[in-house]
């Protein structure tokens, strides 16, 4: 007997659904699960104190006012930055690798879609590979 075609993983689920899915797979794949499944995946991390959240849904980006944020951007280049305030952006274009100060070659790298905290204090540089556009708000 051959085995069921199985649909692609979603981006958000390891799970494998038949393409014909049984009553008990269908439960699988309530709604209700879905959104906790996205959600995971827009998690936020944190590395080297810089806290990353990929792809936040735009209800998140609403609810902080993201879009009415002033804007800033940069072509490729590589400079030092200091925050004297935090600071939260959202990246709608480029591609960045940030090296924290005191962490050797260490870096976190964000790029468009991202929503990025960087703590007050911190002290950094930043290799621009892909022009930078970001809405910024420090607090």
């Amino acid at each position: 007997m051959a085995s069921p075609a199985l649909t692609a993983p979603t981006p958000f689920s390891g799970v494998l659904f038949p393409a014909r899915a049984t009553r008990a797979q269908e439960k699988c794949r309530d709604p209700r699960l879905l959104r906790f499944r996205i959600r995971a995946e827009t998690m936020a991390t944190e590395k080297l104190g810089i806290k990353v959240e990929r792809n936040p849904p735009e209800a998140r980006l609403a609810e902080l006012g993201v879009r009415q944020w002033p804007k800033w951007g940069c072509s490729p280049s590589k400079f030092p930055w200091t925050y004297a305030a935090k600071e939260t952006c959202y990246l709608l274009q480029g591609k960045v690798k940030v090296f924290p100060e005191g962490h050797g070659d260490e870096f976190v790298e964000i790029q468009a879609g991202d929503l990025v905290e960087f703590p007050k204090g911190m002290n950094c540089t930043w290799d621009v590979s892909i022009a930078v556009d970001k809405h910024y708000c420090f607090d």
